[in-house]
């Protein structure tokens, strides 16, 4: 490896040196990598294109299995195309009143906070004057689907529902859905909520990082206590088949919801966390209500036995770095030129198939497109792709090495551990402490000596006048 770098480097700047004109030509589009090299920051839909042999047959119109850690679809059809939500809508209201309100404040019930709702919707039943907790109102959300307190905590943010779906819209940019538009907080069918299977993966994925979200939507059942205006308790049970039957319960579940749109059939939003990875799930238009429950269950199972997640560790790549910085500065020897600054961006980890992780994998760095001018004495900024190459010939781009090359007489350190004044003031005591030490032997040495010196001459002495 060091002998081509070594002559690729070595190539380029003779090239630069015969031409002149040379110019630095480096790779920055990794949007758009050479055919075979994919920058997983980038390409999220990757593995759609390389499915595993035991990919689940999905009864829905749309679907996708996302890995929440990496950013990746593991699995998925249509997963970009825009259809109705249905209730699961009400995600989006919910982690708007995680992200705004505390669990324990209150809302008065207005009449515009259930007035309006279809007759077959279900309701928690709340009425004018009523006053009930935000943390009530999340439960029946999630565990009924009860559209009534969705629009309590939609009308006690913002005032009023319109100015809420714009405060839905504006979040749903901010995590990255770029197919979504919401017109109504619960998933109202007369209106037209548009959204995706891979949005609301991302709507869902930001859900299940707030705690309060598993718990209250792994909960079996809830009890409200009594109000301003009712005395008994309501029972609010949990109507995801995930949590309220043993055929479909799933271990490692951690929140969802369900939903039904007319014409647009059944959905599905699930999360899963197995051994702190988490993968999220979104069927959209389902033609079966229990088959999207089994179909959920395969692809989790599917997700965590045919993909894996691998942390990107920056000590394994740093041998790669410090070689790459070596063999550019062997190869500007001879030149005014050296690498002035480096540094090196790794993305956090990389998800792909089990069984190509199973083959191994070695790492490298992209040189091709490098070319140093080194007859320009300005400061050349290159972008240099770190690769990952598995064994069945798959790469991956998992980051990129930030060199910058100058002249000589600007040099500075490219060690990554920068040199610090207490650098510096060590290496000046340990010389201090090394010459104090030879001048104690020094001086030990010369008073060892004397006394050794006079009792010679002392016995001498002696010696003389016995003789005497």
């Amino acid at each position: 490896m060091k002998r081509i770098l070594s002559f690729v480097l070595t190539t380029i700047i003779t090239a630069a040196c015969l031409f002149p004109g040379a110019v630095l030509a480096v790779n920055d589009d990794l949007d758009n990598p050479d055919d075979g090299i994919v920058s997983q920051n980038e390409a999220y839909d990757d593995l759609l294109s390389d499915p595993p042999a035991d990919v689940p047959e999905i009864i829905g119109t749309s679907y996708i299995l996302y890995d929440a850690e990496s950013g990746s679809v593991l699995m998925g059809r249509n997963i970009d195309m825009q259809i109705q939500p249905a209730a699961i809508t009400k995600l989006m209201t919910v982690l708007i009143a995680l992200e705004t309100l505390d669990l324990d404040d209150t809302v008065t019930v207005t009449q515009p906070m259930y007035i309006g709702i279809p007759e077959n919707y279900y309701t928690l039943g709340v009425t004018e004057g009523e006053e009930v907790t935000v943390r009530d109102l999340i439960y029946a959300a999630l565990l009924e689907s009860d559209s009534d307190a969705c629009l309590c905590l939609a009308i006690k943010i913002s005032g009023a529902e319109s100015l809420f779906t714009g405060l839905m819209n504006t979040r749903a940019s901010e995590l990255g859905c770029t197919n979504t538009f919401f017109t109504n907080c619960y998933g109202n069918d007369d209106v037209s909520n548009l959204s995706t299977a891979h949005d609301m993966a991302l709507i869902l994925d930001a859900c299940t990082d707030h705690q309060d979200f598993v718990d209250i939507s792994t909960t079996f059942q809830h009890t409200m206590l009594g109000t301003n205006l009712y005395a008994d308790s309501r029972i609010i049970s949990n109507a995801n088949r995930f949590i309220s039957t043993q055929e479909y319960s799933y271990d490692y579940y951690t929140g969802g919801l369900t939903g039904y749109a007319e014409g647009a059939g059944y959905s599905i939003a699930a999360a899963a966390n197995k051994n702190g990875r988490k993968l999220v799930g979104i069927i959209l238009g389902a033609t079966d209500s229990l088959g999207r429950y089994a179909n959920m269950i395969d692809l989790f199972d599917c997700g965590y036995s045919s993909f894996s997640t691998l942390t990107i560790d920056q000590g394994e790549f740093m041998p790669l770095y410090n070689d790459t910085i070596e063999q550019i500065n062997s190869a500007l020897l001879g030149t005014d030129l050296a690498v002035m600054e480096s540094s090196m961006e790794l993305s956090s980890c990389l998800t792909t198939t089990t069984a190509r992780v199973s083959l191994g994998s070695t790492n490298t760095v992209d040189l091709s497109n490098v070319i140093i001018d080194t007859t320009m004495m300005e400061n050349q900024d290159f972008r240099i792709p770190v690769i990952r190459i598995f064994n069945d010939g798959k790469t991956y781009i998992v980051g990129v090495l930030n060199v910058q090359v100058g002249e000589k007489d600007n040099l500075v350190s490219i060690n990554p551990e920068k040199r610090s004044i207490w650098t510096a003031l060590k290496t000046v005591l340990v010389t201090v402490i090394v010459i104090l030490a030879l001048l104690i032997i020094l001086v030990y040495s010369m008073i060892v000596f004397r006394n050794k010196a006079r009792k010679r001459a002392s016995r001498e002495f002696s010696n003389k006048n016995k003789m005497l």
